[in-house]
């Protein structure tokens, strides 16, 4: 690493200490259904097409939002509206609108399918803000992941529409894989043509339906030419390409990102689960919710509780305790923690591959 990257590490870290402090709520997600119209291999909660757990009414979270809205400004709390899929909802233009009412800004991540033209327009009405589309590859790879014929072809219309839309923030988001690895670039020439400006790109971790599907995962070699196709795709500059929150990237930091990497699970975004748990974000395992707003209220959990988000010093042992990269990673992104807290995946190590890393 240079002295730039590390001038730079230094100051997102006395960055990220204020916020372990001060903890400003910035986003909240709420995961709205577990129904979805795929079948995708990847899918980190296990979705499945029928009813595995009963939509949460908009009423229950709402009221959550009123007691946000009664101690923080609410136009700097972002709601993000997630699943499964939120579309699949026959309510959701008017938990929307309420949202809107409330003066929260919010956002939706979707699939695509249900991402009619007719849609957007609605979801425009009720004061969408931001939307972020999943395109897993060309056709047959896309297919392929998302478990569903045609859903490649719904999802490219949605980000041709949405990609043209100057009112909100949008991206469409990959998930790298053994089979897409090789057509990034067509796929990056196919996003160009549809318009699309942001481009963010994760890998899978294994949890979820990944857990036990070995081509869902790159090589560790393959995992830096990732790093590099994302490097020089930002120097063309003729799309925005961007590397997920999957962990501390070492000399890659600050060149894959728009920002060095924090995990803000617990310091600036939170989540409302299906079931009313509350946690980080709902890509982590249920040991580290910190209440539910069935029987706690929402605002004392943000306020006193997280002591595992905002602490980290627990996770300074085994791997991360010999790791000279602690002070910058700080032990990973929570959601890369199993439910007893060890981390399942570290692409520091991937990257480095065992050499000795440098202060």
């Amino acid at each position: 690493m240079n002295l730039n990257q590390k001038l730079r590490l230094g100051l997102t870290r006395f960055v990220v200490d204020a916020q372990e402090k001060e903890h400003p709520l910035r986003q909240l997600f709420w995961e709205c259904t577990l129904r979805c119209n795929l079948k995708c291999r990847h899918c980190g909660s296990d979705c499945k097409v029928s009813d595995v757990h009963p939509d949460m009414p908009f009423d229950d979270f709402e009221k959550v939002l009123k007691l946000v809205k009664e101690v923080y400004d609410s136009h700097k709390v972002m709601i993000v509206i997630s699943g499964g899929e939120p579309l699949m909802r026959s309510d959701i233009l008017d938990c929307c609108s309420r949202i809107r009412q409330l003066e929260f800004p919010w956002g939706m991540v979707s699939n695509g399918r249900l991402m009619t033209e007719s849609m957007i327009k609605s979801l425009l009405a009720a004061g969408m803000r931001s939307a972020t589309i999943s395109l897993d590859g060309l056709e047959d790879d896309h297919d392929w992941m998302r478990g569903v014929p045609g859903s490649f072809k719904t999802a490219s219309e949605a980000i041709r529409i949405l990609a043209g839309e100057p009112r909100i923030r949008f991206d469409a988001v990959t998930c790298v894989n053994s089979r897409n690895f090789f057509r990034l670039e067509e796929l990056k020439e196919y996003l160009i043509s549809l318009g699309l400006k942001a481009w963010r790109i994760f890998t899978i971790f294994p949890v979820g339906r990944a857990a036990n599907d070995p081509q869902l995962q790159i090589t560790d070699r393959q995992y830096r030419e990732l790093m590099d196709f994302i490097v020089a795709t930002r120097k063309e500059g003729r799309i925005h390409l961007s590397y997920a929150c999957e962990g501390f990237l070492g000399e890659y930091e600050g060149r894959v990102r728009d920002h060095c990497y924090t995990c803000q699970a617990g310091l600036s975004i939170a989540s409302v689960r299906i079931d009313g748990s509350i946690s980080g974000c709902t890509s982590i395992r249920g040991r580290f919710d910190q209440g539910n707003i069935y029987r706690d209220d929402f605002i004392d959990v943000w306020e006193n509780r997280f002591e595992p988000f905002r602490n980290r010093d627990w996770m300074h042992t085994g791997r991360c305790g010999e790791c000279k990269a602690w002070k910058w990673c700080r032990g990973n992104g929570m959601h890369l923690r199993d439910d007893e807290g060890n981390l399942i995946l570290c692409n520091f190590e991937r990257i480095n591959n065992g050499l000795e890393y440098e202060n």
